[in-house]
């Protein structure tokens, strides 16, 4: 049987990074929501031409055309055998009902479901404290990663700027939605004994090492 594993953890838990850890240290394919869109619309797949109408409209794309998408994706043959850690999917106990189904379908499961926790004000100290170069792109942090001059980009020397989506109030409406969002599904998994908290304020090998600790007790 495929094992399954929905990694959850709001804006700025690192989820990203750990995803990328996790999927190495376990060989499991990772699947974010984000590459399914991009690969849709990039070869304008039936799916990805019905999620392009919505977007540009600016809709939400419905469940349905979601849900088909990540049905394609792990009905491939290296999901399909090995299983996959899924980051940014499911969003909701309906996305993670659709999950079930699918992955019975194709003789899967999900394994467990790891949550990495960390309060509001840290998420907000994490992200918005993040400063941008304008030129390349380029990201900063006045704690994690600071640039080696105040304000400067190390590689063009143009002056850095905090985006609209960094600012404090902003990224408090972020995590408030995601919040909001994300307890039932939380909920819903703890309900099934699928659902393992981490916590996301310790360094990160200590989160990634929490983290596979949990997931391989479950194996």
């Amino acid at each position: 049987m495929a094992n399954f594993i929905v990694l959850l953890g709001p804006p700025g838990a690192g989820k990203g990074t750990q995803a990328e850890i996790l999927s190495e240290n376990l060989n499991l394919v990772h699947i974010s929501t984000g590459d399914i869109f991009r690969e849709n619309l990039r070869n304008e797949t039936e799916l990805g031409l019905l999620a392009k109408g919505y977007m540009a409209k600016g809709e939400l794309v419905p469940d349905d055309v979601t849900n088909e998408m990540v049905r394609d994706r792990i009905s491939r043959e290296d999901t399909r055998e090995g299983g996959a850690l899924l980051d940014g999917y499911p969003r909701t106990p309906d996305q993670a009902q659709a999950l079930a189904a699918m992955l019975e379908d194709i003789g899967g499961k999900v394994l467990c479901v790891p949550y990495i926790a960390v309060p509001a004000p840290v998420l907000v100290e994490r992200l918005s404290g993040r400063w941008t170069c304008p030129v390349c792109s380029t990201p900063y942090h006045p704690v994690s990663k600071p640039p080696k001059v105040a304000g400067i980009c190390d590689h063009d020397g143009a002056a850095l700027v905090q985006r609209e989506d960094d600012k404090p109030a902003t990224v408090k409406n972020r995590i408030d939605v995601y919040m909001e969002n994300t307890a039932p599904l939380i909920d819903f998994y703890q309900n099934q004994h699928l659902l393992v908290e981490v916590d996301g304020t310790q360094d990160i090998d200590q989160v990634s090492a929490d983290l596979l600790r949990a997931i391989k007790a479950r194996m």
